[in-house]
């Protein structure tokens, strides 16, 4: 290979440090330090755009209203809404008393718990006529808790 081909040989920029542009230690060098900052998030940041592009999707209709789920390191809500009426329709948590005093847990809810809450938005929703509903997992993963609550309300009789 020919070395006057090699266009690096012959760059404007010095390649050694005894050739330079400016003399050692002059203050008006500028500095060669180059920083990148990275644009952090938290996890939270992360689930609330994800729920977003979500929502963009899903939307409660009067014939199938939204099973939105929220789910916390201590408690676990559902929702069915009405988007159109902007009307919840029926809503189950693990903050109301009965649901609270039947599960004996400290460290949070647990797939068990998760199972018994899609058991009773289920009821609750078959009581007022609704048999279709379209799933909001909240941007959570469709894993473990969200997952058992969503299975649980398919066995009784929510078609998603």
């Amino acid at each position: 290979m020919n070395t006057s081909s090699l266009s690096f040989l012959h760059s404007p920029f010095p390649t050694s440090s005894s050739s330079s542009f400016f003399p050692p230690n002059n203050p008006k060098a500028p500095s060669l330090s180059f920083v990148v900052h990275a644009q952090s998030t938290t996890r939270r940041q992360d689930r609330t755009a994800r729920h977003t592009r979500i929502r963009k999707k899903v939307e409660g209709t009067p014939e199938r209203p939204r099973l939105s789920v929220f789910r916390s390191n201590k408690h676990l809500s559902v929702q069915v809404i009405d988007d159109t009426n902007m009307h919840t329709l029926a809503s189950v948590s693990t903050t109301q008393k009965a649901i609270f005093q039947e599960f004996n847990y400290t460290a949070g809810p647990t797939v068990e718990v998760a199972k018994r809450i899609g058991e009773i938005i289920a009821k609750s929703c078959l009581e007022k006529g609704i048999t279709k509903v379209a799933f909001d997992r909240g941007g959570y993963p469709y894993h473990g808790r969200v997952q058992a609550l969503a299975d649980a309300a398919r066995e009784h009789g929510l078609e998603f």
